[in-house]
C-alpha cells in the first residue's frame, strides 16, 4: 500500500490528519517510524458522529506508541480532511480514509505531490489547526473549506468547455448546481456519478454500482482535475474542514477519466430519482442493512488480524475455541459498526440533521 510504504520511507518526519482509522498496518507503520527516530504528529478529529470512543482509543494507542497527537477544535461542524505530509516535501492528499471499508470497497482516489508550493501550504493547514489559529487560504490549488473552496470550486466549473466528468456522493448546493446549469446551456456535457435531489435538464446523473462512492473528484476537459474530501454540498464547502487539490497532470488525469468511463458504463442511470420517504428511521435503517450486506467482506482482513494477534508466527499455538472466538466476535463488531457509520452519517446530513 503506498501510504504504508510512504510512512516507511520517511526519515524525519509524518504528520498526519486522522477523521476516521481502523488501518492497523498504517498505525504500526507510524509506530515504527517513531522507533526510527521519526517525529510523528497526528491531528485527530474532536469527533466523527457516533465515533468519538473509537478516536478517543486510537489517540491513547498513538500516545502509547510515542506520536505526539493533538485534537482539532469544536468551532466547525466537522473536521473531514485527510492528509499525510512525509519529511516535509512529499504530500499524500486522500478523498479516502485509512479504513478498510474506505480503501478495500468504495471508490476513491488519492493525490501524492511533492510540489514545493502545495507542501507549504498543507503543513501551513496542518499547524493551524493543530495550534488552533486562524487558518487563511494562500494557494488557489490547494482547496480549504470553508476558506476558498466555494470560490475555487465555482472558477473550476466556470471554466469547462467542453466536459465535466463528476464523482460526488451528493451535489446539492444550489449556487453549484447553477453554475452547472449555465455550463450545460452553454453546451458544456456534464456527466455525474452520484446523486442530485432533482432532476435537473442538460446534467446526466447516474448511480455507481456495487462500490460505495467516497471520492469527490472532477475533471474539467480531460485537462484539469480536482480530488478531495468536499461534495458540492452547502455544509462541505461552508461549515466543515474539507481540504483538496486542483492539479495538472496528463497521466494521473487519464488514469481518473479511464475510471470514469468504466464506472459510467457500469452505472446504473438512477442517480437522479428522487424518492419520498415518510419515515427517516425507515430510510436509514434500509442503508444500514445494504451497508452491513454490501462491506461485509471488509470484515476478512479484521478477522485475519485479529487471528493473527493470537497465533503469531507460531503454526503450533494450542488455541481455545473460546479465545479465538471472542476475538473474532470483537473484530467483527468493530469492523460492521465502522462499514455503516458513515452511511447513516450520509443519510442524517441529507435530510437537514448534520448539526
Amino acid at each position: 500500500m503506498s501510504l504504508i510504504k510512504g510512512i516507511g520511507a520517511a526519515r524525519k518526519s509524518v504528520d498526519i490528519v486522522i477523521f476516521r482509522f481502523d488501518q492497523r498496518e498504517i498505525e504500526r507503520a507510524l509506530a515504527n517510524a517513531v522507533n526510527r527516530g521519526v517525529a510523528v504528529r497526528a491531528l485527530i478529529a474532536h469527533t466523527n458522529r457516533a465515533g468519538e470512543e473509537n478516536l478517543r482509543r486510537l489517540e491513547m494507542r498513538l500516545l502509547g506508541a510515542g506520536v505526539v497527537v493533538a485534537r482539532t477544535a469544536d468551532d466547525l461542524i466537522r473536521y473531514h480532511g485527510k492528509l499525510i505530509v512525509i519529511d516535509r516535501r512529499e504530500l499524500y492528499l486522500l478523498a479516502f480514509n485509512p479504513t478498510y471499508a474506505d480503501i478495500d470497497h468504495s471508490r476513491s482516489f488519492g493525490v501524492i505531490t511533492r510540489s514545493p508550493s502545495v507542501v507549504r501550504e498543507a503543513l501551513k493547514l496542518f499547524d493551524a489547526d493543530t495550534q488552533r489559529r486562524p487558518y487563511e487560504a494562500g494557494l488557489a490549488s490547494f482547496v480549504v473549506s470553508p476558506s476558498n473552496a466555494r470560490k475555487q470550486l465555482s472558477s473550476f466549473i466556470k471554466g469547462a468547455k467542453k466536459e465535466l466528468l463528476i464523482y460526488d456522493p451528493t451535489v446539492s448546493d444550489a449556487a453549484m448546481i447553477h453554475l452547472l446549469e449555465e455550463r450545460s446551456q452553454a453546451g458544456v456535457e456534464i456527466n455525474i456519478i452520484g446523486r442530485m435531489p432533482r432532476r435537473i435538464p442538460g446534467l446526466t446523473v447516474r448511480k455507481l454500482p456495487q462500490l460505495r462512492l467516497h471520492t469527490r473528484t472532477m475533471v474539467r476537459d480531460g485537462t484539469l482535475a480536482f480530488i478531495g474530501s468536499q461534495s458540492l454540498r452547502e455544509i462541505e464547502l461552508d461549515a466543515r474542514r474539507e481540504v483538496g487539490i486542483i492539479f495538472r497532470d496528463a497521466a494521473a488525469i487519464s488514469g481518473v477519466v479511464r475510471t470514469f468511463q468504466n464506472d459510467w458504463a457500469l452505472a446504473d442511470p438512477a442517480g437522479a430519482q428522487v424518492k419520498a420517504e415518510n419515515a427517516p428511521a425507515a430510510k436509514v435503517a434500509k442503508k444500514v442493512a445494504k451497508a452491513v450486506t454490501r462491506d461485509l467482506p471488509a470484515v476478512a482482513p479484521v478477522l485475519n488480524g485479529a487471528v493473527k494477534e493470537v497465533v503469531g508466527a507460531a503454526a503450533t499455538v494450542d488455541l481455545s475455541a473460546e479465545e479465538v472466538q471472542e476475538i473474532v466476535k470483537d473484530a467483527i463488531k468493530n469492523a460492521v459498526k465502522e462499514a455503516v457509520r458513515g452511511v447513516v452519517e450520509e443519510v442524517v446530513e441529507q435530510d437537514g440533521r448534520a448539526q
